[in-house]
């Protein structure tokens, strides 16, 4: 059961703040409306310089995975054309450990491979982010001056509204007047700034939250088994350069 002194309190309190608003000055409200305004722009603009920067970040990562993806692909090569060398020259201890240094490397490509498809999946995403979140800033930019230059009408129709109610009180007839409620307030433009603005971070939140990879979470036995088959890949392909290789030779000696 709600408490009478509760609501009773509630009551006077809402009473009181209306009656501040209707006795406040529209030109004062018209400067903190204004300065709510640009505030709220400079906040849009803050989280959107963040969601870009964002991507530049993962850009920066995702190019770093890259190039040990590329480092990775020829450690394992050179290992394999060594193991190759010491075998042609009977030094099979020699061939085991490349063999097995190349094993090793590979599981390396693996993993970064993996990391490096969620990585580009996480900037796919950041740079729709990114998009989303430059026009929403040109969007707030415009609804800004859009604003500033009400201001000045606005300010014309708070001395015209001032000049009407002195004029009301000489005739006493302040109770037949009433507001014009089909002008727009700055507080009603602001709070569908609010609104937009909210709903765009809601869903930013969403397309950020997906998409994400964790390399720790792949057993060691699915990397050992990709990793074999990377070097399969590799040999085949250096086997495949060989013979291209041998076969202008082959050619010459017919």
């Amino acid at each position: 059961m709600a408490n009478p002194m509760s609501k009773g309190w509630k009551y006077l309190m809402a009473s009181f703040d209306q009656k501040i608003d209707e006795n406040a000055d529209p030109k004062v409200q018209i400067q903190q409306a204004v300065e709510g305004a640009k505030k709220q722009h400079a906040e849009i603009t803050q989280h959107a310089s963040e969601i870009i920067g964002n991507q530049s970040r993962l850009e920066m990562q995702m190019n770093r995975l890259i190039e040990s993806v590329q480092k990775y692909q020829e450690q394992t090569q050179r290992a394999l054309e060594l193991a190759d060398a010491a075998s042609a020259k009977g030094d099979s201890t020699a061939a085991t450990e490349y063999n097995q240094a190349a094993e090793v490397v590979a599981a390396q490509l693996v993993a970064a491979e993996q990391e490096l498809e969620g990585m580009k999946t996480q900037y796919q995403a950041a740079t729709q982010a990114a998009e989303q979140a430059k026009q929403q800033q040109k969007e707030s930019e415009a609804r800004l001056r859009e604003q500033l230059a009400q201001v000045d009408q606005l300010m014309a129709q708070a001395d015209q509204a001032a000049m009407q109610e002195s004029n009301a009180k000489v005739l006493d007839s302040m109770n037949e007047l009433s507001p014009d409620d089909s002008t727009p307030t700055l507080d009603s433009v602001r709070a569908k700034i609010e609104k937009r603005y909210t709903d765009a971070l809601g869903a930013q939140e969403l397309m950020q939250g997906t998409g994400t990879v964790n390399i720790q979470d792949f057993s060691k036995a699915d990397t050992e088994l990709k990793a074999s088959s990377r070097l399969a890949e590799i040999r085949a392909d250096m086997a495949k350069k060989k013979e291209l290789d041998a076969a202008p030779d082959a050619d010459a000696e017919k």
